[in-house]
């Protein structure tokens, strides 16, 4: 395995275009097969492409949480082609932006009257604007003008919004249209596409949460979590893994004690992701991990004479 893991064939460039060059050519023999002169079916390739787009992101979003968690040959293969995985995303995600050049430029009333809506509009247009500064500080030349903290910023803040652009379009399609939408019934792409974003999410806390303790232990050797922080940490992220998944149940009544506020509901109208409901599950994962832990500092006793 670890020979095989380091062939050529399956590193680096090489693997970007042993993965691209099919996908592009798929896409391209359905563009091919679809009337692009109707709007109906330039939104569809926009659909069609995009599918091949969403792996590579939660792929990319779980490289580095693998290697934390589970350290084997393969996650290091896996983490050292991060960025020719991330490239697949982004050549998928070229295919997706011609096409919504195509549909809004040469189908305009159909683009404004069936698709446009600001929310989606902005989220898109700030994607992309993140997936082009990460390709670009991807390389030295364009590494090299940007402070380390910068770099950080563009490729972790890209990471993060691309995933939850991603990942909330799923939440919408199992959780919301099915209930306000006759006749929308989730696909097993949905539950798919979900659950991928869900569990690379999950990774990384996990990871982040272990990388938190390794770095408490080492700190403070004799401390560990309080029982009472390790119990509430527990009951958060079991409570966080059933609302993963029971979000039908709670969502109606958690949106309208969101947006109750009136400024608050005039933040769904074009605050990306507002109020933020997909990602709630993971926030309560996120936060019993914190708990999980959390070590409190130890207190040095002074013996006096």
């Amino acid at each position: 395995m670890k020979e095989l893991l380091k062939s050529k064939h399956i590193n680096g460039w090489r693997l970007f275009f042993l993965i691209s060059i099919p996908i592009s050519i798929d896409i391209f023999m359905q563009m091919l097969n679809s009337d692009m002169s109707s709007g109906e079916e330039a939104a569809n390739m926009i659909s069609y492409s995009v599918r091949y787009a969403i792996p590579f992101i939660f792929i990319v979003a779980a490289a580095s949480s693998v290697q934390v968690l589970f350290p084997s040959p393969f996650s290091k293969w896996w983490l050292r082609n991060r960025k020719y995985l991330g490239m697949c995303f982004a050549n998928a995600m070229a295919w997706q932006g011609m096409f919504i050049f195509i549909l809004s430029t040469f189908q305009r009333d159909y683009y404004f009257e069936e698709v446009y809506f600001l929310r989606d509009e902005l989220e898109g247009t700030v994607g992309y604007i993140f997936l082009f500064g990460m390709i670009v500080t991807s390389f030295n030349y364009g590494r090299k003008h940007v402070t380390p903290m910068q770099w950080k910023l563009v490729q972790k803040g890209g990471l993060y919004f691309l995933w939850s652009y991603a990942f909330s379009v799923y939440w919408w399609n199992l959780y919301y249209y099915p209930t306000h939408e006759p006749f929308s019934v989730p696909r097993v792409l949905d539950y798919i596409f979900y659950w991928a974003g869900f569990l690379s999410m999950v990774l990384r806390i996990a990871a982040w949460g272990k990388q938190r303790a390794q770095r408490s232990k080492k700190k403070s050797p004799m401390a560990n979590p309080p029982l009472l922080f390790k119990a509430i940490g527990s009951s958060l992220i079991v409570t966080g893994l059933l609302a993963s998944f029971t979000a039908d149940y709670w969502y109606t009544a958690v949106n309208g004690f969101l947006t109750g506020p009136s400024w608050s509901a005039e933040l769904v109208l074009w605050l990306p992701f507002w109020p933020l409901e997909p990602f709630l599950s993971l926030l309560i994962i996120g936060i019993g991990t914190w708990l999980y832990t959390k070590v409190l500092p130890q207190v040095e006793v002074v013996k006096t004479a």
